[in-house]
């Protein structure tokens, strides 16, 4: 019966087991399909500024060559090619053209290919006498009218955008005008440290990246076509063409994934988003790193195994104190059954031999019948009473920020109807901040028994005051209470623990809006001072202050001056001991111009370092 008890238990442990690694399967692949889609609707957006540009920047000059080849200064050059006076002023004209054009050259081809004229005549490396007429864009112009083409310069070695129009004179095709632009600009335009902007030509050679050292690389190995069809242009003259070892895949969900070299830790991966310009014969891609959205997906993936941990952590604590207390109970059980044949036996015995014991044999059973309720009754007080107190902690505690979350979240919506997006999503942005600061104040709770000072650390006071103001700051507004802060020119630094000063700050100032709220002066003031080693907090409020005769018990758990339901009186006790854990302490008196006084009193960080020394 036993080993059938025990196969069970295992059938269901493997069939949790099941469970779990299906749901999180589940949970990553469903967080990681969103996060892709989220990077992929970023890098459309990347894409379309990126091409943009590209087309606006080409715009720019579509037109020019032909309005340029037109010029009488030109056309009297294709007259008289070999003419030293006009190839002087078409060089002059042009050089002008280019700087007022923004262009970076300009130069006029005879029909043979060779350079009469250029933009860069002056230069040390002139285009003039060069012949380019291996060049596509010069047989396009030639043949078919126009010619463009990318290419980095045999003469100049600088990448450049070449248009290509015939100059046409008295009806014959006598050369041809290119005006040459920069594209270094667009490059710095695209400067990211995460993402990556390539522009590929028609045999997927990298010509265009904001990163240089993907330049003239192709993704993937080139096949002998296309360096062949690469070589015949000179495209990109005698620069060294190389391979990116990167690898093209889609997954599941069809997003185009590029990854490089590398185990599965510090391999890189992007995310790639394209597109076609047909007007250049170019293909633009945006390439956004995956790591953060892979991240995210492992850390939903956590923080959903961290649930089933903490659920089948409290599931195993109630099947043990269930299992301890059925245990208990059998051996209380058997005790009793044991002393009571023991009494029987022993009453038995003495009947005969001392009728006199009689009575005493009575009243020890009485005790022993009392003793055990008083211990029963004491068991269950102490069971409740530790309840009690936890729960009352944490309602008291986690009251607060919920109440801010509550009315953050309302706001968000208030927002969100109103189309402010960014001020909804601060509001959000604060509302997991309060949670994140719930979920420590829980373990912070858990922790009140540990000795003091350990695990301290300096902590700004300035920002607690901050957070605290932000957790109050809809009490505050709600009650019309001022809280006027004076730390000091240089705010000090306090040795304690940022969240659980953060809870002393709280906690006080919410009792000084309650001393307040009913009375004339609204006012809290909050400052603070520093004696050589010591640091001290004074925060004074305006009402009625506290009478006498409970001054001495006001930090006494449970005890409170408010009406009843608006208080635990848990606060200022809670306060208490957290300052003393920080080595310091927490007093109270009545201020003599009236209303209460509280002053904590806390070692300044820089001593508190010296001493750990």
């Amino acid at each position: 019966m036993r080993s059938l008890h025990a196969a069970q238990i295992r059938a269901i442990g493997v069939l949790l087991l099941i469970m779990v690694v299906a749901l999180t399967i589940a949970v990553h692949q469903n967080t990681r399909a969103r996060a892709f889609a989220e990077l992929h609707e970023r890098g459309q957006n990347t894409l379309g500024l990126a091409e943009s540009s590209l087309r606006g920047q080409l715009a720019r000059f579509e037109r020019l060559p032909g309005l340029l080849a037109e010029q009488r200064v030109i056309q009297s050059l294709m007259l008289s090619p070999r003419n030293d006076d006009l190839q002087m002023a078409a060089n002059l004209y042009l050089r002008d053209t280019a700087n007022m054009l923004g262009a970076s050259d300009i130069y006029v081809m005879y029909r043979d290919g060779d350079t009469l004229a250029a933009s860069n005549f002056d230069q040390p490396h002139s285009f003039v006498g060069g012949n380019f007429a291996f060049r596509p864009y010069f047989q396009d112009a030639i043949a078919h009218g126009a010619g463009r083409f990318y290419a980095l310069g045999t003469t100049s070695n600088k990448r450049g955008y070449y248009f290509g129009t015939p100059i046409d004179v008295a009806g014959q095709r006598r050369g041809v005008l290119v005006i040459k632009i920069d594209v270094d600009e667009i490059e710095q335009a695209w400067a990211s440290d995460d993402l990556r902007i390539l522009v590929t030509d028609p045999e997927d050679i990298i010509f265009l990246s904001n990163r240089a050292d993907w330049l003239f690389r192709s993704i993937g190995v080139l096949t002998p076509d296309q360096r062949a069809r690469t070589e015949a242009t000179r495209r990109y003259s005698d620069a060294e063409l190389g391979v990116l070892a990167y690898e093209s895949t889609q997954d599941r969900q069809g997003f185009r994934v590029l990854r490089g070299p590398g185990n599965a830790v510090d391999a890189s991966e992007y995310l790639v988003v394209k597109s076609a310009m047909t007007q250049a014969d170019w293909t633009v891609q945006v390439l956004l790193p995956t790591r953060a959205a892979r991240l995210q997906a492992v850390a939903t993936v956590g923080m959903v195994l961290l649930g089933l941990g903490i659920v089948a952590l409290v599931g195993l604590i109630l099947w043990q104190r269930r299992r301890q207390l059925a245990l208990r109970l059998a051996m209380e059980q058997a005790a009793k059954d044991d002393l009571e044949r023991r009494v029987v036996e022993r009453t038995r015995q003495l009947h005969d031999a001392n009728a006199a014991l009689q009575d005493e044999v009575a009243e020890r059973r009485m005790a022993e019948a009392q003793l055990r309720k008083t211990q029963s009754d004491l068991v269950q007080a102490g069971k409740l009473a530790a309840l009690g107190q936890m729960s009352a902690a944490l309602s008291h505690e986690f009251n607060q920020p919920l109440g801010a979350a509550r009315n953050y979240a309302e706001n968000a919506q208030v927002l969100l109807e109103r189309d402010r997006t960014q001020e909804a999503r601060g509001n959000i942005d604060r509302i997991i901040g309060m949670i994140d600061r719930m979920t420590r104040i829980s373990r912070h709770l858990r922790n009140f028994a540990r000795k003091p000072n350990q695990q301290l650390r300096p902590v700004a006071l300035g920002e607690a005051v901050v957070a605290a103001q932000e957790l109050l700051g809809w009490r505050l507004a709600k009650q019309g209470v001022a809280l006027e802060v004076d730390l000091g020119p240089v705010p000090p630094v306090v040795t304690g623990g940022p969240v659980r000063l953060q809870q002393v700050l709280v906690n006080l100032i919410s009792n000084a809006i309650d001393a307040v709220e009913d009375g004339p002066d609204r006012r809290l003031h909050l400052s603070a001072t520093t004696d050589g080693a010591l640091v001290r907090v004074i925060l004074r409020d305006h009402g009625p202050g506290v009478p006498d005769s409970v001054q001495a018990r006001i930090f006494d758990p449970f005890f409170s001056t408010k009406q009843v339901g608006k208080g635990l009186g848990l606060g200022l006790s809670i306060s208490y001991n957290i300052v003393r854990d920080f080595g310091g302490r927490l007093s109270m008196r009545n201020h003599p111009e009236g209303g209460a006084e509280f002053t904590i009193q806390l070692q300044a960080a820089a001593q508190s370092a010296k001493a750990a020394e």
